[in-house]
């Protein structure tokens, strides 16, 4: 990013080669990502354009292209600065950002919602993310409070809600988790991996920063780096300032107050019950799908997933088909969570940990008189130790048929 901190600094030192480059018809942008066909192209020549698959969209902030080729040296348009970022990413390597593909469904957008109307306009961060996920959950508070502290500056927070599960497809799902996190920025619905695949992801939650030329120049897998990122994004709003001669007064040091959370601490994986990826269950048969009359043992091995009572197994899912079901985990962690749906008018659940009923010190934040009533497709805290990880053992008690557990997740 070194080359952020010049472009800023001495951008128009380089206003002369500009010049010559526009006398010479210079092409920029014109690079495409890996797999992407439809790639974010910014336009050269004194037009700024915007286009996917060969369709342009000519933005505001660009000059007419006569001022190109009357002005001088010292006169610098946003078209040109622009085109000078472009030719910066493209000489580091970085690619365009790939265009929102197959979209099935926006929040807080309009159904015209594309990022091509972005470009040479705003920063913009792309957050890949699932509403079940905990790890996307514990970085929203860092992406709304940046959205809140930058918008006004030219940032535009994104979020790809590219689903795991099939209940997080239901747009209803998906409003009533931007609200309960108080997400305000556009969020488009991937739910057929349509933009997922165009990036080549893998990942939730991923973040993308692309710069006012509409290019990569970083991503982010994971938690984590969250001063190097709003870093980077203060290098940006500050290019994207010196670029359009707008005031960059208020990007500045952050000021969001996010304690991060303590991942040296999660000594358990990602579990999952359904049939499809439930490799850890320990008393039943892995990967097949149907019903299996399960009998606890005497004791539990750590990081194993055992199960009392007849289930149902679904692909992503598995099911009690009584009541009285329990579930046996072994786990070494502060806090446990729960992916699970349940009746509609509740399936209560008691909770134990070490052999009785969870105290109030250590149940989560669902959980109350060591119970937690599971309703909505979405995650539960069962544990937040007070005393912060240990090993510990969780025991669940299904009071009524209907459970539908799809996996256990760690903090």
């Amino acid at each position: 990013m070194a080359k952020r901190i010049a472009l800023v600094v001495v951008i128009v030192a380089v206003v002369a080669s500009i010049w010559y480059l526009d006398s010479m018809k210079a092409h920029v942008g014109s690079g495409t990502g890996a797999g992407a066909p439809q790639a974010i192209n910014v336009g050269s020549s004194g037009t700024e354009s915007s286009t996917v698959s060969g369709s342009g969209a000519t933005s505001p902030a660009a000059s007419s292209s006569s001022s190109s080729s009357s002005s001088s040296p010292s006169s610098l348009s946003a078209a040109q600065a622009i085109a000078a970022i472009a030719a910066a990413d493209e000489k580091a390597g970085d690619k365009p950002a790939i265009e929102i593909a197959d979209p099935t469904g926006f929040v807080n957008a309009s159904s015209s919602f594309r990022l091509k109307d972005l470009v040479g306009k705003k920063v913009i961060l792309l957050d890949f993310w699932t509403y079940s996920c905990i790890n996307c959950i514990r970085t929203l508070p860092y992406l709304t409070s940046w959205y809140a502290k930058y918008k006004d500056q030219g940032l535009v927070v994104v979020g790809i809600h590219t689903p795991e599960f099939d209940f997080e497809k239901d747009i209803n799902n998906v409003q009533a988790a931007t609200k309960q996190y108080g997400i305000t920025y556009p969020v488009v619905l991937d739910s057929d991996y349509g933009t997922w695949s165009a990036y080549g992801n893998l990942y939730w939650p991923h973040e993308y920063l692309i710069d006012i030329a509409g290019y990569i120049v970083h991503d982010h897998v994971g938690e984590g780096s969250y001063d190097e990122t709003e870093g980077i994004i203060q290098q940006l709003l500050r290019e994207r300032a010196t670029a359009l001669g707008a005031s960059s007064s208020s990007v500045s040091s952050s000021d969001v107050n996010v304690k991060p959370a303590d991942l040296g601490g999660i000594g358990s994986p990602e579990t999952y019950f359904g049939a499809a990826r439930n490799e850890l269950l320990a008393n039943g048969a892995r990967g097949v799908a149907g019903t299996q009359a399960l009998t606890l043992p005497d004791s539990f091995n750590e990081n194993q997933l055992y199960l009392g009572g007849s289930w149902n197994f679904a692909d992503q899912y598995a099911t009690n088909n009584a009541a009285g079901a329990t579930v046996v985990y072994h786990y070494a962690s502060g806090k446990v969570y729960l992916v699970a749906s349940g009746a509609a008018t509740g399936t209560v659940v008691e909770v134990w940990q070490d052999g009785k009923p969870v105290t109030a010190s250590a149940a989560g934040n669902d959980v109350h008189d060591g119970k937690v009533v599971i309703t909505s497709s979405r995650l539960y805290n069962l544990i937040s130790n007070a005393d912060g990880p240990g090993d510990h053992t969780l025991k669940l008690i299904i009071d009524s048929p209907g459970l539908e557990a799809f996996t256990f997740t760690f903090g």
